[in-house]
């Protein structure tokens, strides 16, 4: 019973935060509904439509980071069943780790399936960044972002702490045998199947192609539910301002993405859309891609852990 009212509240404190920032915004909040009810049907259903091709993209790339061949129908289950996770555990961590138990329970050793999931990381963040510097080199509205970047003397605090960590976690590598040891098999093992995967045409298309996919087709849904409420940007726009927020923030430890979604809303604000349209777009693109597949990502990760594949 007390691990069931853990996992209760877990579950519940992002939707009480989120909650909290809607009594907090009243005003926008209510104008941003409003326009979402009389929203075009049609480039909903388009939104959603790019919203499961998010799932096939992920799993393509979960089995690109992989030499062994992973069931393709249970593959995608558990990658839907994963953005449930993902409301509970910040950065991506609740996906990790169902595809974590998935892997083992396909009879990955575990710290090949570790270094699976770091090559997935790895791939998704430079593919992203590699789609936002085209963006920015092809599109004008890259001048908007200036007013949006931090203060150069923030940097200078940043760039210590992560400089610090970097110096500690050295350090630690260096003195701390046993510490050493894993994390040396963990690198080899995944140097060892990083070679593997880039020796096979397949494995190398499903993991950087469905890693540049990813944030196209995820930027896609921002913009067809944008066009549905009449957000009055240009489709680039609408992808470059994803593609902005979500590098600026995408590493913010807030569970359910809210950070992204703040960074998205005054990025939509900054190329030129109004506050209520800029937050009724973000609030939609929120219900197709993870309100809406809530429950049902919910019903399948139970589902899968009943019957053991998890």
């Amino acid at each position: 019973m007390p691990g069931r009212l853990v996992r209760l509240a877990l579950c519940l404190a992002p939707v009480l935060f989120a909650a909290g920032w809607a009594v907090a915004n009243r005003p926008v909040v209510y104008v941003g509904v409003r326009r979402l009810i009389a929203a075009d049907p049609g480039w909903l259903l388009a939104g959603a439509g790019l919203t499961c091709l998010t799932w096939v993209t992920a799993s393509c790339v979960r089995q690109g980071a992989l030499p062994d061949p992973l069931p393709p129908g249970l593959l995608l289950a558990s990658q839907f069943a994963a953005g449930a996770a993902n409301h509970v555990l910040p950065g991506g961590l609740g996906a990790h780790a169902v595809t974590l138990r998935f892997l083992r329970g396909q009879g990955v050793p575990l710290h090949r399936a570790t270094a699976s999931v770091g090559l997935y990381s790895l791939a998704r963040s430079s593919a992203k960044t590699v789609v936002l510097l085209v963006f920015l080199a092809a599109s004008p509205a890259w001048r908007r972002l200036g007013g949006l970047a931090p203060d150069g003397r923030l940097l200078v605090p940043l760039g210590v702490v992560v400089g610090g960590a970097l110096a500690v976690a050295g350090v630690l590598l260096t003195v701390v045998r046993p510490l050493r040891r894993p994390v040396t098999g963990l690198l080899r093992s995944a140097l060892a199947d990083a070679r593997a995967v880039h020796s096979r045409p397949c494995r190398v298309l499903a993991l950087w192609g469905g890693a540049v996919a990813m944030p196209l087709v995820q930027a896609g849904t921002l913009a067809c539910v944008g066009a549905s409420l009449g957000l009055g940007l240009p489709w680039e726009q609408v992808v470059l301002a994803y593609l902005a927020a979500g590098t600026a923030v995408g590493a913010v430890p807030a569970p359910g993405g809210f950070a992204v979604d703040a960074a998205l809303a005054w990025t939509l604000v900054a190329f030129g859309a109004s506050p209520a349209a800029a937050t009724a777009t973000v609030i939609g693109h929120r219900m197709l891609t993870d309100w809406v597949p809530l429950v049902p990502g919910a019903l399948v990760l139970s589902t899968m852990i009943r019957a053991r594949v998890l």
